[in-house]
């Protein structure tokens, strides 16, 4: 039998590294002391798991697949990784999978990893545990073709016999696994978009799009994942805030449903290795009628979003 392909590798490889990761998030709350670290005084938390987290999903990876570009939200060396906070295990049911045809041929240097170790930070911060999700995002010829999301405590108001934590895989061109694919009620509006970083511009784009309701979580994963379970049927941030590794994971994983990630111009995110981080001109997402919404963003908001 042929080996599997480089992608499915890699795949099952960040499956088991952001378990890994969600154990080490639960580890440092449970320990009690976050270490927090405030980045640019903006609502920009580190804490002591963003460090490892990203410490543990970076030098795993880079082992294993040592010619893919990776690309880490945390600027840390790797000279403190400890043999503990590596993980060399692999998802024994991804590698059964067939990579789709167009994948199968992509070499290691061509790939760009894209990792969040610890998105919703603040919330983290502030208890809203199911917030937090972990994302590795695989690009490829700039795209989003592959993705993990963690969601280390999912489940967890669930209490003491429930399983904590699930994580979520998709490629495009085989689907996405992991949760129960399910749209949003007809008929409705259900914006969810930022809970700490709203703005003039982010509301005046929201009350645009006339919604049945509003929700405000933490986390570019976590919205997306509003989507796929049918709590949301938009995502939409009119703000320059986030970044690459925000929504790399959650694009692949929205697209391999046949849902739609872009700009509030309705471009297209770019993930080569040598484009800019910032997606400065905002978040569109929507699993089911993009166009509906598209059309509806004010131009307002667009002249203030540049690309």
């Amino acid at each position: 039998m042929a080996s599997p392909a480089l992608l499915m590798r890699v795949v099952a490889s960040a499956y088991s590294v952001a378990e890994k990761a969600a154990t080490i998030v639960r580890n440092v709350m449970a320990a009690g002391d976050l270490g927090i670290v405030d980045k640019t005084g903006d609502n920009d938390l580190q804490t002591k798991a963003d460090r490892l987290v990203q410490m543990s999903i970076c030098a795993s990876l880079a082992q294993k697949f040592p010619k893919v570009t990776i690309i880490g939200e945390e600027e840390l060396s790797t000279d403190e990784v400890t043999e503990e906070l590596i993980e060399d295990g692999h998802c024994e049911e991804i590698l059964k999978k067939t990579c789709p045809a167009q994948y199968a041929g992509i070499k290691e240097e061509e790939l760009v990893i894209w990792v969040d170790p610890l998105d919703g930070t603040k919330e983290y911060t502030e208890g809203l545990l199911d917030h937090v999700t972990v994302l590795i995002g695989i690009a490829y010829e700039g795209k989003a073709i592959a993705g993990v999301i963690n969601q280390p405590y999912y489940n967890y108001e669930a209490g003491g016999g429930a399983v904590l934590g699930r994580t979520i895989w998709g490629v495009l061109g085989m689907g996405a696994f992991g949760f129960q694919l399910t749209e949003a009620p007809a008929g409705k509006h259900i914006i969810v978009t930022t809970r700490s970083h709203s703005s003039t511009l982010v509301n005046e784009c929201i009350s645009a799009l006339n919604p049945d309701s509003v929700i405000r979580v933490g986390g570019a994963g976590n919205k997306i994942i509003q989507l796929i379970e049918g709590k949301a049927s938009a995502y939409v941030f009119a703000s320059p805030g986030c970044k690459k590794w925000d929504t790399c994971a959650p694009e692949a994983i929205l697209h391999a449903v046949g849902g739609k990630i872009t700009d509030i111009h309705g471009n297209s995110f770019q993930y080569n290795k040598e484009v800019k981080h910032m997606n400065s001109a905002g978040v569109l997402a929507t699993l089911r009628n993009y166009d509906y919404y598209a059309s509806r963003i004010p131009n307002t908001v667009k002249q203030s979003l540049v690309p």
